[in-house]
């Protein structure tokens, strides 16, 4: 039985998806951001055509407020929490059955909030799972794999000075090798500017079939990314892999603070359910373009575009928040 995770295309047991909690993180956004959850739960679900689904809420009234909003078929279960982003905090499921949890150190000490330390581990015990605890930093969405043995990642997350400052480029492949069964890794450049994860993968590049990797172009001339997309789509063709264009959504500003910024929003943050591939939407030309180009990769689902803005204002997108539990045959 082989230690490399099933790639997220591969059927689903179940899915953890992260229920914003905490009201003085989300402010104004805590109502519209959970509304955006529960949608997303409940496209991933489709009536009961896809995996099960678990809202993951850090303490009794939030549970309480996700029930509410729910009208069955979603389990809630309470596990304490600092922020929604399952990805990054819980375990990553094995093809040996076993789950690998990490040290989690917030994103290089960015945002210490109490609770995401001991996630995974707290998650991995909960569905019944052995967690295999190892003993350095990596966050789920700073990598993706194809579910034969390749992985793509970046510099700028992986050898982040704030995260392993003491591994080189082929420490890290070793341990992705030893504790993921991934032995080839694809490494690309910078993520998407102004990502405060330090460029995780998710929002840049994904794979969507056995050697074959998403990426997006650009849209338009004032595409903060551009320079990005190219180099990314660059070092994957030179590396003998298929590069599948996918709309980007272009400059997406929030005009909050001193002046407008652009964010990272990104189609590429998008989840593969059993029966869907959900994808965020920023209200941009390009969202139901990018929409039909992931719904003909995926002929078997139905591709669904969902509005994530509010989500998005604490950091991340649908993929973010959530973490598959493959079925393991």
């Amino acid at each position: 039985m082989t230690l490399t995770p099933p790639p997220e295309w591969a059927p689903h047991d179940a899915v953890w998806i992260g229920f914003p909690s905490h009201p003085e993180l989300w402010e104004e956004d805590l109502a519209p951001a959970r509304a955006e959850v529960v949608a997303f739960a409940k496209a991933v679900r489709q009536d009961g055509a896809g995996e099960r689904v678990i809202l993951v809420a850090a303490d009794d009234a939030s549970r309480d407020a996700a029930l509410g909003l729910t009208d069955g078929g979603i389990e809630v279960i309470v596990e304490p929490f600092g922020d929604i982003w399952l990805r990054d905090t819980g375990p990553i499921v094995t093809g040996d059955g076993g789950t690998a949890c990490f040290r989690f150190n917030w994103w290089g000490d960015k945002y210490r909030l109490a609770g995401d330390e001991t996630l995974a581990g707290r998650l991995a015990h909960s569905a019944g799972y052995n967690a295999v605890r190892h003993d350095w930093v990596l966050e789920g969405g700073a990598i993706d794999g194809d579910g034969t043995g390749l992985v793509v990642t970046t510099e700028q997350c992986l050898l982040n000075p704030n995260r392993n400052p003491d591994l080189s480029h082929a420490d890290i492949e070793a341990h992705l090798a030893n504790d993921l069964g991934l032995p080839r890794v694809l490494w690309l450049g910078e993520g998407l500017a102004n990502d405060h994860t330090d460029g995780h993968v998710d929002n840049l590049a994904r794979f969507v079939g056995p050697n074959r990797l998403a990426i997006p172009v650009p849209a338009g001339d004032d595409d903060p990314n551009s320079a990005i997309y190219a180099e990314a789509a660059e070092r994957a063709r030179a590396a003998g892999i298929e590069v599948v264009p996918i709309p980007s959504p272009g400059l997406i500003e929030d005009d909050q603070g001193e002046g407008p910024e652009a964010i990272p929003a990104s189609y590429m943050n998008f989840y593969i359910g059993n029966a869907a591939v959900v994808v965020p939407v920023y209200g941009a030309a390009n969202d139901e373009a990018a929409v039909a180009a992931i719904q003909a990769l995926f002929p078997d689902r139905k591709a669904v575009g969902l509005r994530a803005d509010h989500i998005l204002t604490g950091g991340g997108s649908f993929h973010c928040i959530s973490q598959q539990m493959p079925i393991i045959a």
